[in-house]
């Protein structure tokens, strides 16, 4: 009993269940517990970018040649943009399949338009401006902000360079290493108030929306969710599977990573320990260090998935018609725009309330409709990415042969 009161899985799965609980009984006080979900999720984010920097820059300056890195770098980027494009297929299919909004009545109120059109106006980093966007002004200003794709940048630029420095810059690369070292230790202290966290953030969802939300578009939430599921389990599996892989003992692995990015709605919330854990795994240090970074930014298979989904079930509740090369040209735009939307807050929200306009037909004030459940789903992209990554980096690694398989099997048994 010692021990089970000493797992931090026990606690952040019973913090989970205690603020849905608390949430549903006292909804005005869970809705004011919101400060401490944010506040974890900061404590965390404000040791994102500089453990990426470190990260990144002594795996690409411990590699023996540019070509090494060009080569992970070729294959991580090709990978991403395989499976969320496939992951987009995947939400049309689904969502053409089973029609769950053809028997939903909804009429788009001027009110709904304006809710709409604040959520629209967040998607400043989608669209034609992100090649800019990904160039910072200032490296320090790309720290002060936390904007994940402009340190990645820089920390891929700076690697590149100390691997052509040479043995010149082995005391400022051991320094580095030390320095990431305290990081993660810092990040140990702070996982040991996850439970806090998670309570805080269940017990605003459920005091805010109410599970009423939830189950008025249950069908709508029950597809995506199962999309994913199916997705993760089934598709990436059998690859996963083909590698070597196990998928649901990589589940088991990773669980109180699961369960923190359920419980916060936030994958970035358990980027610095998922890095940690895949080191163990046996995964190199390069490799965890390009892949994780580069697809907490590109590879946003839950959120491909979402969109796709999300677009054609609200098409369907509208009653707009959409044919088969109508909703393959919306699968395109919605994928191009969500590649710029890391860093972004509710990035699916934001970028499927900026995408609909675009796409012409569908009312863009129709996605009034989920907001209320947004909260929800989200989770449920924050898994599949979560996952994504995880996957790709294993796969990366055994394609590079840059994973120790022996150390593999004693640490996921």
């Amino acid at each position: 009993m010692r021990k089970l009161f000493s797992n931090l899985t026990f606690w952040v799965i019973a913090a989970i269940f205690i603020g849905v609980a608390f949430g549903y009984f006292f909804p005005q006080t869970g809705e004011a517990l919101e400060p401490l979900g944010i506040a974890f999720i900061k404590l965390v984010k404000m040791l994102i970018a500089p453990i990426i920097f470190c990260t990144i820059v002594t795996g690409i300056a411990g590699m023996e040649d540019t070509k090494k890195f060009g080569s992970v770098g070729l294959k991580a980027i090709l990978f991403f943009l395989a499976i969320t494009a496939l992951g987009a297929v995947i939400g049309l299919v689904a969502v053409n399949l089973f029609n769950t909004g053809e028997g939903l009545n909804y009429t788009v109120s001027a009110a709904d338009t304006e809710r709409a059109a604040s959520f629209a106006s967040k998607s400043e980093h989608s669209g034609g401006n992100f090649l800019l966007n990904i160039i910072p002004n200032n490296v320090v200003g790309a720290f002060a902000e936390g904007n994940l794709l402009q340190v990645l940048v820089f920390s891929i630029l700076f690697g590149i360079a100390l691997m052509k420095v040479g043995k010149k810059a082995n005391p400022f690369i051991k320094g580095l290493k030390s320095l990431e070292a305290g990081l993660f230790d810092v990040i140990r202290i702070i996982m040991k108030f996850a439970p806090i966290g998670i309570f805080g953030a269940m017990s605003f969802t459920v005091g805010k929306y109410g599970l009423g939300s939830l189950v008025s578009l249950s069908q709508f939430v029950v597809l995506f969710i199962g999309t994913c599921l199916l997705f993760v389990i089934v598709i990436l599996g059998v690859l996963f599977r083909a590698f070597g892989f196990n998928v649901f003992k990589l589940f088991a692995y990773l669980k109180e990573e699961i369960l923190i990015v359920l419980g916060t709605s936030s994958s970035e919330a358990a980027m610095p320990s998922l890095m940690e854990k895949l080191e163990k795994l046996g995964c190199s240090r390069p490799v965890v260090g390009l892949v994780i970074p580069t697809g907490f930014s590109f590879n946003l298979v839950g959120t491909s998935i979402y969109l796709t989904l999300a677009a054609v079930f609200l098409a369907q509740v509208t009653k707009t018609p959409m044919d088969l090369d109508a909703q393959i040209q919306l699968c395109l735009i919605l994928l191009v725009m969500s590649k710029g939307a890391a860093g972004v807050a509710g990035a699916g929200l934001v970028v499927l309330a900026a995408g609909l306009p675009v796409i012409g037909g569908i009312p863009p004030g129709s996605v009034a409709l989920i907001i209320g459940v947004d909260c929800f789903m989200s989770r449920g992209r924050s898994f599949t990415n979560l996952i994504g990554n995880a996957m790709a980096t294993l796969l990366v690694a055994k394609w590079e042969n840059e994973i120790d398989l022996d150390q593999y099997r004693k640490e996921i048994q």
